[in-house]
């Protein structure tokens, strides 16, 4: 018999059965070269256990029940059919509510706290696209009296979907759900660093009683299985949430394979702007919010905080002390509010940054080490004194490090926010609601926020300008990535051309 569970146990549940297969036709298999690799705990260091890892040969199968899914069983499942099935598998989730955010603080490292947070709003965003399963519509069109014209939305076919690991459930819920709401299948690659919590999330997917193939979830390397999938001739459309370099590299061979469809949600470098009137004590939560939730690893994270001249320096002194009140440690302890970065990786890539703005001048304000002896953990991190061109101004940290500039005027400040390859996230914080609204259609970013940060909802579509991304998430906009337009034209009668 296949080796696929491991017997796991997490401070909050206790001892549990945790998959270690690829799910493919809703069974968990051992990969077709048996092969595994480890899981790192972040925060101890240690290893979890150990997972199967898909090579390209197992991309194959999965793509192959995937297509014989969409093919077959999936395509005879009535649209209000697949939002009931969307609707259980909401509900699954929600009642296992506490196994799947222990896993995830557990292979993540984010606070149990905000890992519930996360998986809350997967069932919200799951209900949210199964109510859209049976509101997939087309129009008619009336063009001439002899003639019926009419178009259909239809579903793209087999998607490939890779995932991060800086949200590994949220992600996948964004993914899966507007991709099987329209009727498409789906072959998602979870993130090498985290793939424990989708394969306890597959479990549900089996019982919510989905046909087989229609939803397989792998684990594996982008290097391997992500570049599988990627140029697979049989895959109709992917969608990646990663880094630019990566996407990058996904739509070149999304072109070259056999030019499937391709949205991409990017990195960010997301400008924080705080006028003279802004109320100070509620800015400098809502900017603490923005740039150390989920350890900084966030691709909207507001790291470039500019402070106009008038508060500046009352700014700097009061961020400051907030940030050191940050509780940093143990993911499963209740005050906790970051945990450690995901990888050794990782950390290393934060520190260099760290390392780097030391050596081109800016001044470290506080953090810029180490936080403890054991895990990957970083002290929250202030830097002032900054100039445009520092590489921590320009490059994308992914870490609990921000910078401060200070602007006198609104034309300075759009320019310093706009110097930038991406365009994902921004916010204006300001009493002046004419200065909100005007600086906030002047922003070019997907989203602004306005007196707050990160506030995200499946109900709004969340994508970037220039090189974050393509596409849009999440919202009625994102099942347009999932469906083509199809145009009939019917001749009623009468006599060619006339």
């Amino acid at each position: 018999m296949a080796n696929v569970f491991a017997e796991l146990k997490t401070p909050t549940t206790g001892t549990y059965k945790q998959p270690t297969g690829l799910f493919i036709n809703n069974e968990f298999v051992e990969g077709v070269e048996k092969k595994t690799f480890e899981v790192i705990n972040p925060a101890t260091e240690e290893v979890i256990c150990s997972v199967h890892e898909a090579t390209e040969a197992d991309v194959d199968i999965a793509v192959k029940a995937a297509r014989d899914a969409f093919e077959g069983p999936w395509r005879q499942v009535t649209p209000q059919q697949r939002g009931n099935l969307l609707l259980k598998l909401a509900d699954l989730i929600e009642k296992n509510l506490e196994l799947l955010a222990s896993v995830e603080s557990l292979d993540n490292g984010k606070s149990i706290t905000m890992a519930r947070g996360d998986v809350g709003a997967v069932v919200g965003c799951i209900r949210y696209y199964g109510g859209w399963a049976d509101k997939i519509e087309g129009k008619t069109i009336d063009i001439a009296p002899d003639m019926f014209h009419y178009t259909r939305l239809e579903p793209i076919g087999v998607c490939g979907q890779i995932i991060p690991w800086n949200f590994p459930l949220l992600m996948l819920g964004w993914k899966i759900g507007p991709a099987l709401a329209t009727g498409n299948t789906v072959v998602l690659k979870t993130a090498e660093q985290t793939p424990l919590s989708g394969l306890v999330f597959a479990q549900f997917v089996k019982e919510a009683g989905f046909p087989p193939g229609v939803l397989n979830i792998i684990s594996g390397f982008g290097k391997t299985a992500g570049a599988a999938i990627s140029s697979h001739m049989d895959i109709d459309k992917v969608a990646f949430t990663g880094s630019t370099v990566v996407g990058r590299t996904i739509m070149k061979a999304a072109a070259s394979s056999n030019l499937k469809k391709v949205t991409l949600e990017l990195g960010g470098k997301s400008p924080n702007i705080v006028f003279n009137d802004a109320d100070i004590e509620q800015t400098i939560s809502w900017v603490n919010f923005g740039i150390y939730f989920n350890h900084g690893q966030c691709c909207c994270a507001g790291s470039r905080i500019y402070v106009q001249s008038g508060i500046y320096d009352k700014f700097v002194a009061a961020f400051k002390k907030r940030a050191e009140a940050n509780k940093v440690g143990d993911p499963f302890h209740p005050e906790t509010f970051q945990g450690p970065q995901v990888s050794q990786l990782q950390y290393d890539r934060i520190m260099e940054y760290i390392e780097s703005g030391k050596s081109e001048g800016a001044t470290v304000e506080t953090g810029g080490a180490r936080h403890g002896d054991k895990g990957y953990f970083i002290q929250p991190t202030i830097f002032t004194n900054v100039s445009p061109k520092m590489k921590i101004m320009q490059e994308e940290i992914f870490g609990p490090v921000c910078a401060i500039a200070k602007f006198d005027t609104e034309e300075e400040v759009l320019q310093m926010a706009h110097d930038t390859i991406y365009g994902l996230a921004s916010a204006v914080h300001t009493k002046d609601l004419n200065t909100a609204i005007r600086v906030a259609n002047s922003l070019r970013a997907g989203t602004v926020w306005v007196n707050c940060y990160n506030l995200l909802s499946h109900q709004l579509p969340f994508g970037g300008y220039a090189q974050s991304g393509i596409g849009r998430e999440l919202g009625e906009e994102a099942l347009a990535n999932y469906t083509q337009h199809k145009s009939v034209a019917i001749r009623l009668g009468g006599a060619l051309f006339g």
